[in-house]
């Protein structure tokens, strides 16, 4: 199989230690013969206003999808009992663009087993949150509108990378 070049999308890039995390990320695709590309790749702009860096990095992130086959995506929950927005823009990005998109989840169940075991402040009676707004329920791990569009897998990025090396080896 010929190396393939995988964006890794996640809240990695908020860690204490992003960096170091992103380079353990990275080797592990090397690993399995992928080309990882972690968003922290780059060092930032210095002097620009918290508008303009945000701007660029976003330009960065959209590039860094664009050369990349496929995505690895970390839709563990993340401040809260959803994955990260931006992770999520990311992946609606990738799935526009065609590429092929794997989510890592860390336990099995559904979206609303997820939330009440992991946020139970955050459920409801029934099938109702806190609030008492509906929780999603389809058997799906997560928003159908993540779960749908790509394959989610229960474990980490080494799980995403064995789902993406069978989903390459297809023929499109």
């Amino acid at each position: 199989m010929s190396l393939h070049r995988l964006y890794l999308a996640g809240p990695d890039v908020f860690r204490p230690d992003a960096a170091a995390h992103g380079r353990r990320l990275v080797a592990l695709c090397a690993e399995h013969g992928f080309e990882g590309v972690f968003p922290l790749d780059e060092s930032l702009p210095q002097g620009l206003s918290p508008q303009a860096l945000a701007a660029h990095i976003y330009r960065a992130n959209i590039a860094h999808i664009e050369r990349c086959d496929a995505v690895a995506a970390n839709l563990d929950f993340f401040r809260g009992p959803e994955p990260d927005s931006g992770t999520c823009f990311e992946v609606g990005y990738a799935v526009a663009r065609g590429k092929p998109v794997v989510g890592y989840v860390p336990e099995e169940g559904t979206f609303a087993e997820r939330i009440r075991r992991r946020h139970p402040q955050a459920a409801g009676p029934g099938q109702r949150d806190a609030r008492g707004w509906e929780l999603e329920e389809f058997g799906l791990p997560l928003n159908l509108m993540l779960a749908v569009p790509c394959r989610i897998v229960v474990g980490g990025l080494e799980a995403a990378l064995a789902a993406l090396r069978e989903r390459l080896a297809r023929p499109a």
